[in-house]
């Protein structure tokens, strides 16, 4: 059974393909954490610098795209039933 990192490093911008890729399985703890601090109603900008260590304040913009594509990924992998499936198979 591969192990998921637990704090990888993030791009600046999510995956945009149509199938999951390296980076989707090696970020499925960062997807987790994106759906879960969402569902709660957490503020992105606390997200963006725990969960993609990206500061809002010194880096606004880059912040916001890194967690707005971040997420609407974790989303797209939730929805098309992809989260677990898959993500830790080579």
């Amino acid at each position: 059974m591969s192990k998921f990192p637990i704090d990888p490093e993030v791009a600046d911008i999510a995956p945009a393909d149509v199938e999951l890729t390296v980076y989707d399985k090696q970020h499925v703890v960062t997807y987790i954490r994106l759906l879960q601090a969402d569902s709660e109603g957490a503020d992105w900008r606390e997200v963006a610098r725990i969960v993609l260590h990206v500061d809002p304040e010194r880096e606004p913009d880059r912040a916001q795209n890194a967690y707005e594509s971040h997420l609407a990924r974790a989303k797209w992998m939730t929805e098309q039933g992809r989260l677990l499936r898959g993500a830790g198979s080579s």
